[in-house]
């Protein structure tokens, strides 16, 4: 396996935390917590666990230092990018390419 599932990342808020870092490079913290829909204390409590674990970064606003903007580490980004090869790896495997044996959709699956 090339990728190695990350236990900071898999959890599904911090997994889309990093995938909106990678996607938009620096983010605001207020976008996060809209487009996650989450408060800002259980927003707080996932960036702190990817930012204790080196993966994200946070930058205060020197104007107003209630917006903070928050981005992926160099570590961040390979952890991130290792935890998708390995899920894509496992979604991969699930279905072998030209695998005609698999139940058809209403087909029942009986244990053998």
């Amino acid at each position: 396996m090339a990728g190695q599932l990350d236990p900071i990342i898999h959890p599904t808020h911090r997994l889309k935390i990093c995938a909106m870092l990678v996607a938009g490079t620096t983010v605001e913290m207020a976008v996060v917590k809209d487009a996650l829909g989450l408060s800002a204390s259980a927003l707080s409590k996932q960036v702190t666990t990817l930012t204790d674990a080196g993966y994200v970064t946070q930058d205060r606003s020197k104007t107003d230092s209630r917006r903070v903007w928050l981005s992926l580490s160099r570590e961040g980004l390979r952890a991130y990018r290792d935890h998708v090869a390995a899920l894509q790896e496992i979604v991969a495997g699930a279905t072998p390419a030209g695998d005609d044996s698999r139940p058809k959709h209403g087909q029942a699956v009986h244990p053998q």
